[in-house]
């Protein structure tokens, strides 16, 4: 059960950073490219017996960063909704997955001790209002004042009954 929990506070943690990323614009995608640029430069060299043209070929390269324009990150940018909005919705999963949890952890009832004490409290409440303790068993108790009859049980998750009887 421990890792059920873990795992649900795990996926909780990634829903509430994936909405700030996405809200903030931290999930922006962009990508290198190398461009190659070839630059020519013409030098005319005169002399007064001929004329020398030389053509010198210069490449260099530049690193240009520009951002990807993709499905995720236009839609991420054409959002108009808030931050706020983005965290009271994971805190509201949070709050659901941990709702979940433990309404799966209530699912087994409460253990035989718990049932126990709860059973002795309620027969020592009936026995403070003059009710008498005939016969008492793991999960139930029958009491009387007079000619009234009850049983006073507790159930597997911990709710108390007393219902009354008729007397044999």
């Amino acid at each position: 059960m421990a890792r059920l929990v873990g795992l649900a506070a795990l996926f909780a943690a990634g829903l509430l950073t994936a909405g700030l990323f996405v809200s903030t614009g931290v999930a922006d995608i962009t990508t290198t490219e190398t461009v190659p640029l070839t630059t020519t430069v013409s030098e005319t060299t005169t002399e007064p017996a001929q004329t020398v043209v030389t053509t010198v070929e210069h490449t260099t390269t530049e690193q240009a960063t520009t951002p990807t324009t993709g499905t995720t990150t236009s839609a991420a940018s054409e959002s108009t909704t808030p931050t706020w909005v983005w965290v009271v919705l994971a805190i509201l999963a949070a709050a659901v997955i941990g709702l979940a949890v433990a309404l799966l952890m209530r699912r087994g009832g409460i253990p035989p001790a718990e049932r126990q004490r709860r059973l002795d409290a309620a027969v020592a409440s009936w026995a403070a209002q003059g009710w008498a303790l005939v016969n008492q068993t793991a999960g139930s108790a029958t009491m009387s004042r007079g000619s009234d009859v009850m049983v006073v049980s507790v159930d597997d998750h911990g709710q108390v009954d007393a219902r009354s009887v008729a007397r044999p």
